[in-house]
């Protein structure tokens, strides 16, 4: 008996050791977490010290940062060498955990840190190809001598900071999540870049709209689908003309059905089309009929997400004589934030603006002699083909009448607990086929049995565009830096002390046959594959239009009259238009003008439609409530202020509508269709009255447009009263809706939440609950070149540090910072607070 106290002793001490040192479940090992020398207490503000000096051997000379009020470095650099690294290492220094984490996210390996949980998410990303398209970039890379320097130098500087940590010293999120940073290598960069594609470019409603034509028919489908929706102001204008012969592409003359759009019943298409192309009395089904389940697609979601405002204006129509240009990039809201602020100086180049943490250069931002924004260009980057094999060991497909081999890639997931997951992925000539007809895709638009042909699985040279924007000196350089952009695609905004402004649609096109790509091809044809792709110089663009501005919000491009298809799922027309009536209608214009636009709340979408829905909502079946509602709506001015008390309710009454308008339509038993675009609902509620559309065919009786307007907002009053209560101050948008900015990890407590912020996604300020202005940027150019920007977030990725989320209300507000453009290291400037000597070993 007089061994069981010590053995019990020594049990409990083991079993506390097991519980402080090693992770449980969603627990960090709580002895590393807690322990006083190397914890959490160490990741607090002293972190921001600025740093006097400091020995680097990578080094090949003397490295000058100067650090403003706000943490932003500006780097005085004697070599590209070393202005690369500097950059690398300062960013690791404020942001290696951010680097880290994304990279492994984009490269399917979040398994190592979070354990199986991650799984199916990283068995997607090597699926369909992020690390294959990174090592395909890199190659190109590292044949340019200059994109090489400053990708391996960047590397080396990362790699430099993390050499100098400690257990101590680690990033907080590396001692909760319990692990550790490993060596950067050009390959991250390329996989960063690769992700942001994936963000911009990687997704497509093609298996949608595959099975909605298969049940509608095409004379629906160009009725409720068009290529060149209503109300669109695009990019170029409209009256632009085309001075250049195409080149051409033939149709296959046999229109192909892929076999998973050959389940629906043709009669679902037939009566559709005599029913609703013909807009006659039809009568409605009778009762007993089988009601139809599934949800309808309605890609409003895809409108939220997806946005960004970029424009110029010439300096005829500006108060200085010179350019103005401005760029807010609506991008997914987290903390830390995606974007980095720093300057560049080095022989030949100072630039300043945001750069992507973990990649080399200035993404967007601006030099003593232009600016230059980006925003994102929506046209079709990605087709995916139906593959017919010869057999279930999927070694052969049929293509060109012959029986041709498959490739394999053996993707090795390794998990946390030491186990490693072996997923063989299939490529084709096409690509990679990410999921077989089997299989249930973990992204529900990626249709099973198809490959995947993605502009961003070439090699790409995205980071010599900005390489050469960095230091471009005007036009003719800005136009030879676009040359090298593929994917994403983006329409990229310029302005030029010399007076110059312009806007192209840049990126890497295939040439195409109409619709070619809308819905899934022939894998086994080659008349479906990309052979061409449109000369750069017969992108879209426009050099100083008479008008005097240039503009983009993600809407079409070009009018109809463009030889060229480029895609069809387009933004709506309402930032597009709204930023170019206020463009339009003003003279003399200011910075300050400009930061009222990327501050402008003004709905497009309410303006045009709601006038229309009040006149048909029958007044006198409303409550007292919902008539006091109704008063305030026709006294609104269409604006969504964070105090509005009826932004929220127009919002869901016109979601509601369009659910009671389509439902019935888009879901021919259990598969669910794509709903029509807004635009195109809006444009037949104001012009077809009379629609069948508006019958519900499920129900005996004939719906008018009168009754599902009034339905619809009763049943938005009822769910949005049972929700907020009585309709009052809690109803006011800032609290009904608000914007949430998380961790990028989740973890509880490092992020901001129901923020109190005005605008709307149809709004120029496009902010939504996850989604916003990720950065906004003013440059006026001049003799003085003086800008202006901010990004929810800060500097720092420490929570602990003052600088991680300093600038977030500023930012809710529509404040700005002025940006500090230095053009010396010695600069006496009061907003100045460090510096930093980095001297080689040498």
């Amino acid at each position: 008996m007089k061994w069981l106290k010590p053995i019990g002793f020594l049990t409990m001490t083991l079993g506390l050791f097991y519980l402080l040192n090693f992770p449980h479940s969603t627990l960090p090992p709580l002895g590393k977490l807690f322990n006083p020398f190397a914890g959490f207490w160490q990741n607090d503000n002293s972190q921001d010290e600025i740093l006097s000096h400091r020995e680097l051997p990578e080094l090949q000379d003397v490295v000058e940062i100067i650090w403003d009020d706000r943490r932003v470095p500006h780097i005085f650099a004697r070599h590209a060498h070393d202005l690369y690294f500097a950059q690398g290492y300062l960013v690791a220094r404020d942001r290696l955990w951010q680097m880290e984490f994304q990279t492994h996210a984009a490269a399917g390996r979040l398994s190592e840190i979070v354990g199986l949980r991650a799984l199916e998410f990283d068995r997607h990303r090597r699926r369909i190809g992020m690390v294959y398209a990174a090592e395909n970039s890199v190659r190109t890379m590292m044949n340019n001598p200059e994109i090489k320097l400053a990708a391996e130098a960047y590397a080396a500087g990362v790699n430099a900071w993390i050499k100098k940590l400690t257990p101590a010293t680690l990033p907080l999120e590396y001692k909760i999540l319990d692990y550790q940073p490993e060596p950067w290598t050009t390959l991250k960069s390329a996989v960063l870049l690769k992700q942001m594609a994936l963000t911009l470019s990687g997704y497509g409603p093609d298996r949608l709209m595959t099975s909605t034509r298969a049940a509608l028919g095409d004379s629906v489908m160009r009725q409720l689908y068009p290529n060149y929706p209503p109300l669109q102001d695009p990019i170029v204008p409209a009256n632009t003309q085309w001075n250049f012969q195409p080149l051409l592409t033939q149709k296959p003359a046999n229109e192909f059905h892929p076999a998973m759009a050959q389940s629906f019943d043709n009669s679902f298409s037939k009566k559709i089309a005599a029913a609703r192309l013909v807009q006659t009395g039809r009568k409605g089904r009778q009762a007993g009929s089988r009601p139809l389940s599934g949800s309808p697609r309605y890609d409003e979601e895809q409108e939220i997400f997806k946005g960004s405002n970029n424009w110029a204006v010439s300096g005829k129509k500006t108060a200085s004589g010179y350019p103005i240009l401005c760029n807010d990039p609506h991008l997914g809201l987290t903390l830390p934030s995606i974007w980095y602020e720093i300057q560049l100086i080095a022989p030949g180049v100072n630039v300043y603006g945001v750069t992507l943490t973990g990649a080399p250069g200035v993404i967007i931002g601006f030099n003593q002699n232009i600016a230059w924004g980006v925003t994102n260009a929506e046209s079709d980057a990605l087709d995916w083909y139906e593959i017919k094999f010869k057999d279930e060991s999927r070694r052969e497909y049929f293509y060109s009448g012959e029986w041709r081999p498959t490739t394999t890639r053996v993707e090795e997931i390794k998990t946390r607990d030491g186990a490693t997951v072996l997923d063989t992925v299939i490529y084709t000539h096409h690509g990679p086929l990410p999921y077989h007809k089997n299989e249930k895709p973990f992204d529900e638009e990626i249709p099973p049995g198809a490959a995947m042909r993605w502009a961003a699985h070439d090699s790409s040279q995205e980071l010599m565009t900005f390489y050469k924007l960095n230091r471009a000196a005007g036009y003719q350089d800005y136009l030879e830096a676009l040359a090298y952009y593929d994917c994403p695609a983006q329409n990229f905004v310029y302005a030029g002390v010399e007076g110059n402004i312009a806007i192209r649609h840049n990126g890497k096109f295939p040439v195409r046959w109409f619709e070619q790509g809308k819905y899934i091809g022939d894998g086994s044809d080659p008349a479906y594959d990309w052979k061409n792709f449109i000369p750069r110089a017969q992108l879209p663009g426009v050099l100083n239009p008479e008008r005097g501005f240039v503009s983009s919000a993600n809407q079409n491009p070009v009018a109809a009259n463009y030889p060229y298809y480029l895609g069809w799922n387009y933004a709506a027309f309402e930032r597009g238009r709204r930023i170019n009536e206020f463009l339009a209608g003003h003279e003399k214009i200011t910075p300050q003008d400009m930061m009222a636009l990327h501050g402008d709340v003004v709905s497009l979408r309410a303006r045009t439609i709601l006038s229309r829905m009040l006149e048909l909502l029958a007044q006198e079946k409303l409550s007292d409530e919902q008539k006091q509602i109704l008063a305030d709506l026709k006294a609104w001015n269409y604006e969504y202020r964070a105090d509005t008390k009826v932004a929220m309710l127009f919002n869901n009454w016109w979601r509601e509508l369009l659910d009671q308008i389509w439902k019935d339509d888009m879901k021919p038993g259990e598969q669910a269709l794509k709903i029509p675009r807004s635009d195109v609902t809006m444009n037949m509620i104001l012009h077809q009255p009379e629609s069948s559309y508006y019958d519900n065919k499920t129900s005996p009786a004939r719906e008018t447009l009168a009754d599902l307007v009034l339905l619809s907002f009763q049943n938005t009053h009822q769910k949005m009263a049972q929700e907020l209560g009585a309709y009052g101050e809690g109803w006011a948008w800032s609290k009904a809706r608000g914007t949430n900015i998380p961790h990028l990890a989740r973890i509880p407590g490092f992020g901001r939440m129901q923020l109190p912020t005005p605008g709307n996604f149809d709004n120029v300020n496009a902010i939504t609950n996850t989604h916003g202005p990720s950065w906004r940027m003013i440059v006026a150019l001049g003799p003085e070149v003086k800008a202006w920007g901010i990004y929810p977030g800060g500097q720092s990725g420490n929570p602990g540090s003052e600088f991680y989320d300093h600038a977030v209300d500023k930012w809710v507000a529509g404040e700005y910072f002025e940006l500090l453009y230095l053009k010396e290291a010695n600069t006496a400037e009061a907003r100045l607070t460090g510096r930093t000597i980095l001297r080689g070993g040498k």
